[in-house]
């Protein structure tokens, strides 16, 4: 389908915490076809044929700003900009509920078995589309996410960003009453469910049945804990950035005893995140390593956002445990 299509300006609330909601300003939507026009300067005017040198071939140029063969996504001047596709299951636990799941596969043939699959679980009030498409200084690390997408793609696995509640505007049950403690009535289960039986039966491509990651941020990682919690033996590995065990909520958390089987799990997060406190993951952390692989990323200048390093760690994590 192409770049995303939500505008940002929106309002966020603590991100799956059921706060209080904080406007965010995001500022004007660089995409070409939403900037304003300008007249031509030094940096954007297009040389004359005499200023260029003779023997200097010209640069390739993209074909109405589609990504090269080699990638779903573009990266260009601190804009990522991604190509999806869109199935509509109806899921819930009345099976009649609309719910979207954005996808896209690797530009190289599957291999035998099918791409490893990695969901993307957003965060609240954002629409999954947003994974798709970030620019520098969109709010919460967006290029940072949509370049973790791209990094996904470009290493051969499938990626698969299902919409929360009311196409994205809400978030993740995960943590919400009564389904934190009775996840087998959440909706979301349910539409978890449906994914999965998208998933091995071909509607998304041919995606692997057996090798699947998760990864999310603030709600959306709360719900990529979530997949250990109530789908064991599903998940190879998880990467969860700004958020904590499935049933807790911003500053407020207790990690319970934890599965043996829990997936490998690498911890993203900002040392300033007032959000959800790095103080919430710790004990998270803390409690797997006696169990499985955990690795931890910090960054101390960022708050609660996907942070720059997570392209590399997040796909680094999953081709690990490939």
């Amino acid at each position: 389908m192409g770049r995303a299509a939500a505008a940002l300006g929106v309002a966020l609330a603590l991100l799956g915490c059921g706060g209080e909601a904080a406007r965010i300003d995001a500022g004007p939507d660089p995409r070409p076809d939403a900037a304003p026009e300008v007249a031509p300067d030094a940096a954007t005017a297009t040389p004359s044929d005499a200023a260029i040198p003779p023997d200097a071939a010209p640069e390739p140029e993209l074909d109405a700003g589609r990504p090269p063969a080699a990638s779903r996504c573009t990266d260009i001047d601190g804009v990522v900009d991604c190509e999806y596709e869109t199935l509509t299951l109806l899921t819930g636990l009345s099976g009649l509920v609309p719910r979207d799941v954005h996808y896209q596969v690797p530009t190289t043939a599957p291999p035998p078995g099918g791409y490893p699959v990695v969901l993307v679980f957003q965060g609240s009030l954002f629409t999954g589309e947003l994974s798709w498409y970030g620019w520098e200084g969109a709010p919460f690390g967006a290029l940072h996410q949509a370049r973790t997408v791209k990094t996904l793609l470009d290493r051969g696995y499938a990626v698969l960003t299902p919409e929360a509640h009311a196409n994205g505007s809400t978030y993740w049950d995960t943590n919400v009453p009564p389904y934190s403690a009775s996840w087998e009535l959440a909706p979301d289960h349910r539409f978890m469910l449906d994914i999965f039986e998208a998933i091995e039966g071909g509607r998304f491509g041919a995606l692997s049945p057996e090798r699947w990651y998760a990864t999310g941020i603030s709600s959306g990682g709360y719900m990529t804990s979530r997949m250990a919690v109530a789908y064991p033996g599903r998940f190879r590995a998880l990467a969860i950035c700004s958020a904590s065990y499935a049933t807790c909520s911003g500053p407020l958390c207790v990690v319970p005893d934890l599965p043996a089987d829990h997936p490998p799990t690498l911890f993203l997060h900002g040392a300033a995140d007032a959000v959800v406190p790095i103080s919430t993951m710790r004990p998270y952390a803390a409690a797997l390593r006696p169990l499985v692989p955990v690795d931890v990323v910090v960054d101390d200048e960022a708050g609660h956002a996907w942070i720059p390093a997570a392209p590399d760690a997040v796909a680094g994590w999953f081709d690990a445990h490939r």
